[in-house]
C-alpha cells in the first residue's frame, strides 16, 4: 500500500470529507481492518487568505516539504485552486501528484460528454491552470458569464461555506446560476470546489453533476491500494 501525503486545511471542513472517502474507499477494496496510510499537513487557511491564493506558492511547498520528507509516496492538494500550483510543485518537489483537475476530466470523457458547467472559487472559473486540464480532454468549459455572479461564488465559499455556514437562500441562488450554465448547453456541471458539494449535489439536478471531491478520492484510492 502506497503512503499519500495530504495538504488540508484548505480549508478543514473539506478536509475531513478528503480523510473520510479515502479511508472508506481503501477499506471497501482491501477489507478487514484496512485503511489508508497517509500523512496531513494542514495548512492555516487564515495564512492563505492573508496572502492570497496567487501569492501562498510558498505555503504549499513548504508543506509538501515536510510530508515528502516524512517518506510520502505522493502528495494530493486538498482543493481545487490550490492546484493552480501543482504543476509547478510536481517539478520541484519530483513526486506525483494527482491533479483533481485531470481526474475531473477523465470521468466526464468516460461518461461521454463534452460541454461542462463549471463553478468553483473564482481563481478556478477565470483562470488557465484549470481549465487547461479540462480543455485537453476535449471538454469546453462554460463558466458564470457576469462577474458579479463569480465574485457571489467566491464570497459565498469564502464566508459561509468555509467556516461550515449552510444557507439555503445560497443554495437556491446556486440553483439558479447552474439553470443559467444549462440554458447556455453545459451537458452536466463540475462542483469544481470542495466546499460546493456541502451546499448543492445531484440531488439537486436532473444532470449529471461531478463532484470534484469524490472523483480525487477515487483516484487516490486507487493509487494508494495500485
Amino acid at each position: 500500500m502506497k503512503k499519500i501525503g495530504l495538504v488540508g486545511g484548505i480549508s478543514w471542513i473539506s478536509t475531513l470529507d478528503y480523510y473520510q472517502f479515502i479511508n472508506e474507499g481503501v477499506n471497501a477494496s482491501l477489507g478487514g481492518l484496512n485503511a489508508a496510510e497517509c500523512m496531513i499537513y494542514s495548512l492555516n487557511f487564515g495564512d492563505i487568505q492573508a496572502k492570497g491564493w496567487v501569492h501562498s506558492y510558498e505555503l504549499l511547498f513548504n508543506a509538501c516539504e515536510h510530508l515528502k520528507n516524512s517518506g510520502t509516496d505522493c502528495i494530493v492538494l486538498c482543493a481545487n485552486t490550490a492546484h493552480l500550483f501543482a504543476d509547478k510543485l510536481e517539478a520541484a518537489l519530483q513526486l506525483p501528484i494527482i491533479h483533481i483537475g485531470t481526474e475531473t476530466a477523465k470521468a466526464i470523457r468516460k461518461a461521454g460528454l463534452k460541454k461542462v458547467g463549471l463553478l468553483g472559487t473564482k481563481f478556478t472559473m477565470e483562470m488557465d491552470f484549470y481549465r487547461s486540464k479540462l480543455e485537453e480532454y476535449g471538454l469546453e468549459v462554460l463558466i458564470p458569464e457576469k462577474q458579479e455572479t463569480r465574485d457571489y461564488i467566491q464570497h459565498t465559499v469564502k464566508e459561509e461555506l468555509g467556516v461550515g455556514f449552510i444557507n439555503p437562500e445560497t443554495k437556491a441562488n446556486y440553483i439558479s446560476i447552474v439553470e443559467d450554465l444549462v440554458g447556455r448547453g453545459a451537458e452536466c456541471i463540475i462542483l469544481g470546489c470542495t466546499e460546493i458539494p456541502l451546499l448543492i449535489s445531484q440531488n439537486d439536478f436532473t444532470i449529471p453533476v461531478f463532484d470534484t471531491t469524490k472523483i480525487h478520492c477515487e483516484a487516490i484510492v486507487e493509487y494508494i491500494v495500485s
